[in-house]
């Protein structure tokens, strides 16, 4: 198994580096980030992107403003400023708000503002690969004991979208498991989505299990009922960028559709999730969760390699016609088999969460 990498570091100089994920499978790009500024734009552009790292980059932001503030003597109101921007760069994913208030909770005991801020990042993305190797050690069994009852044949996966080391820092959520299944010698074979618009299972999922060795086919987004039909799918996991009180999921725009296929088709739904994207706050993910709407030309536009090699952009559809792209959807929890978490696996309603995690009673 190839040593994980990670999707954000530190420099020599304490500033930050994290990968241009808009420009992979085809280049791998690394972008510095200066400034708080550069912060909010990698994740408002998509160059981050997952629950987990956009909170690990919304962290770093922050350590970036204080250093800027401190070295510029700006007036305090500038880390006013940094945190509503920051938090303001993407409305769904509630990692972004727990990282933020995280940060500032961490400030406001502190003395050394540019030190503090430093050590709680880097404490931020450390939990955040501990916590994905944990996810990856109590979805194992779920896969071990699909593989003994098919008698050691291969074990069939579907994702959606992408929860990988590329959304997170390290391990990943949704790949945890099926790394250490790999790594155990399970056969695995995973269905990857491609995950329209962006295609983050067709240039990201597929780029990470590729790197990895781990079998995979890569699939346009309708196919997966199909598969369902034809016994082809033993199980499918998805990751989650706001979980609610009750169990219910916010994830990438299609994953509602697998979950009533899978539901159709009596294959188990799990959802992979660190315990940072859990909102206590709200219970009714249709209702409550703010759904982000995004740039028309995400859907009107695909970019890939041309044929002399480079990246471009090519429009699919008439230059005139409108594109809605709503980033998201929501997976009621009657719908969804079981969430894995860092501490263990709980059926998706508030008696189920609350027995793994009772501080949030």
């Amino acid at each position: 198994m190839t040593t994980p990498f990670r999707t954000i570091w530190t420099t020599s100089d304490r500033f930050v580096e994290v990968i241009d994920q808009r420009k992979l499978p085809h280049e791998w790009v690394v972008v510095k980030l200066i400034t708080y500024k550069d912060a909010v734009l990698a994740i408002k552009n998509m160059t981050v992107r997952g629950a987990p790292l956009i909170g690990a980059t919304a962290a770093y932001g922050i350590y970036l403003a204080v250093r800027e503030m401190v070295e510029q003597e700006h007036e305090g109101t500038f880390l006013d400023r940094a945190f509503e921007e920051l938090r303001a760069s993407r409305p769904t994913a509630v990692n972004l708000f727990w990282a933020l208030d995280r940060m500032r909770e961490a400030l406001d005991r502190s003395g050394n503002f540019i030190q503090t801020s430093w050590d709680m990042a880097g404490k931020i993305v450390e939990d955040d690969v501990e916590t994905c190797r944990r996810i990856g050690v109590h979805g194992l069994p779920i896969l071990e004991k699909i593989s003994e009852k098919k008698k050691g044949d291969v074990v069939n996966i579907l994702t959606h979208c992408n929860a990988g080391m590329l959304g997170c820092i390290e391990w990943g959520t949704i790949t945890s498991p099926i790394y250490q299944a790999h790594a155990k010698g399970i056969k695995v074979h995973v269905w990857v989505d491609e995950t329209r618009p962006r295609n983050q299972g067709a240039n990201l999922t597929a780029y990470e299990l590729a790197r990895h060795g781990v079998p995979h086919t890569l699939i346009v987004d309708n196919t997966g009922g199909h598969l369902m039909q034809h016994g082809m799918v033993d199980l499918v996991i998805v990751g989650t960028d706001r979980t609610t009180r009750n169990g219910d999921v916010a994830n990438k725009i299609g994953t509602y559709l697998k979950a009533l296929a899978s539901k159709d088709n009596g294959i188990p739904f799990y959802v992979a999730l660190p315990s940072t994207t859990l909102d206590m706050t709200i219970s009714d993910g249709l209702k409550e969760i703010p759904i982000e709407q995004r740039d028309e030309n995400e859907v009107k536009y695909v970019v890939g390699r041309n044929s002399k090699g480079e990246l471009d952009q090519v429009l699919i559809c008439p230059e005139t016609t409108s594109a809605c792209n709503y980033g998201f959807d929501v997976t009621p929890s009657r719908l969804i088999s079981g969430l894995i978490t860092e501490r263990g696996i709980c059926e998706p309603s508030e008696s189920g969460i609350l027995s793994l995690f009772p501080e949030y009673r």
